[in-house]
């Protein structure tokens, strides 16, 4: 195999690591295998030992390069929305006296001083999204090379992340001997093949229900708007189970996958199944109903939290409605469950490819997809973030010179960027870090009872 026509997306998550590899030779992006791998040395999406994560990311890029017999030198890494803030900047540098034709050069400077500007104490960029370049103060363009200026202005927006978690992040694949191209912001990556258009353009709720964490993160006009992260995830419902039925971590999770349901509704209460209770000679008969309305428990929990910020910013009016993805999506009656809390449509994501047909790999393949259709525009802030470093594809880097060529095969228009309220959210707290307590419920609150009503008041 062309290794250096790979593609390689890596989404580091709390349980589980996924890896999805695709060649970009072609004009349609093909997909050649996919990995997810169990994670150590996380805690609720940051890492908390770096030589596990190392281990687990090792043996997750070693088990999809035998899977698909291709030796991978690269990747582009997913960043969880929890450690991004937006800024607003703008660059301006000068041409030439007389006028003189735009290239490269004169774009990454501008891109420079537009990213300098935005620099805040312990966050680094991680993206950079040009919104428009007006050349001589006047024209207002979408890419400016080619043209003439005497000067040339950029307004975007810097994404940036934690100095501190970028540095783990790039240790951990230091350690793995995996170098990193560049980041993508996860939900940008979900976004680029969960959503049409019209649906990034007017506006849809990206609602990833991961093992560590729970992120909702509104997207409109192509770009973020507003996020918010619940604390708890797919990792917490199993641990609710283990506790409520006394069996093991490993016990609770099998029954989750094979019997579990999330509306309780759905399950039978005549259907049943043993558990290996610890410190019991004797198993335990559980019903399909009783599972569920603890998994239940959970999960409405999880989905007021998050509901009242997207209620607050008037996201559940959006048209394109919910779209979720994530390990807890596989749950039997996720999508009607969100649909009635919410009040909004909701459908679950996953990829169609064979091998990849299912959500976990959502993110993963996000990002192959993204850095494929990357524009040149974008591919030039990339560079100058990440300088050498911001090759698209699998192949080392052999000088400066021809990176671009051997990096970049797809050339796109870059969509044009609207300002954003994200940060100012960020600031105000809007974009939640730590899990609330008493919060306003919705209208379908009355309907649950029984053991869902009160684990529901436990957990609360």
């Amino acid at each position: 195999m062309d290794n250096s026509t790979l593609l390689v997306g890596l989404d580091i998550g709390t349980t589980s690591i996924k890896v999805v590899v695709a060649d970009a030779a072609h004009q349609e992006l093909q997909v050649y295998g996919a990995v997810a791998a169990p994670t150590r040395g996380m805690r609720h999406g940051k890492i908390v030992d770096i030589d596990q994560v190392a281990e687990s990311v090792k043996n997750a890029i070693q088990q999809v390069s035998e899977k698909t017999n291709s030796k991978i030198n690269r990747v582009v890494t997913a960043l969880p929305v929890s450690m991004l803030q937006l800024e607003s900047t703008t660059g301006l540098v000068n041409i030439s006296d007389s006028g003189k034709e735009v290239a490269n050069e004169e774009v990454q400077r501008v891109m420079y001083a537009a990213i300098k500007a935005a620099k805040k104490k312990d966050r680094q960029a991680v993206a950079f999204f040009p919104s428009r370049f007006l050349i001589d103060g006047e024209k207002d363009v979408d890419d400016p090379r080619t043209m003439i200026a005497r000067s040339l202005l950029v307004q975007g927006l810097v994404m940036t992340a934690p100095s501190a978690e970028i540095h783990n992040i790039n240790t951990v694949l230091k350690h793995a001997d995996i170098q990193n191209n560049f980041f993508v912001p996860a939900p940008m990556a979900f976004s680029s093949v969960a959503l049409d258009e019209a649906e990034r353009t007017f506006g849809a709720i990206l609602l990833d229900m991961g093992g560590g964490s729970t992120t909702a993160t509104v997207i409109r006009d192509g770009q973020i708007k507003y996020a918010t992260v619940d604390l708890k995830g797919a990792a917490d419902i199993t641990h609710d189970i283990s506790v409520v039925l006394s069996t093991t971590m490993s016990d609770a999770e099998a029954l989750k996958r094979d019997y579990g349901y999330a509306d309780p509704d759905l399950a039978s209460e005549n259907e049943k199944f043993a558990v290996k209770a610890v410190g019991k000679d004797e198993n335990n008969l559980v019903s399909e109903k009783y599972l569920s309305e603890i998994i239940n428990a959970r999960l409405q929990q999880i989905l007021r939290r998050v509901g009242w910020g997207l209620y607050n910013h008037d996201a559940l009016s959006l048209p394109a409605g919910v779209i979720i993805t994530g390990g807890s999506a596989l749950l039997a009656g996720i999508d009607d469950l969100v649909a009635a809390d919410y009040d909004v449509k909701a459908k679950i994501y996953q990829p169609a490819q064979i091998g990849l047909r299912n959500p976990v790999y959502s993110v993963a393949y996000g990002i192959v997809n993204y850095a494929n259709n990357l524009s040149d525009i974008g591919y030039l802030a990339n560079t100058v973030i990440y300088h050498d470093s911001a090759l698209v594809s699998n192949e080392r880097p052999t000088s400066a010179g021809n990176s671009q060529k051997n990096a970049k095969r797809v050339t796109k228009k870059a969509e044009n960027d609207t300002e954003l309220a994200y940060n100012k959210a960020k600031l105000d707290g809007e974009v939640d870090t730590e899990t609330r307590h008493e919060e306003k419920t919705n209208n379908n609150e009355n309907k649950n009872k029984g053991l869902a009503a009160f684990l529901r008041k436990f957990f609360d």
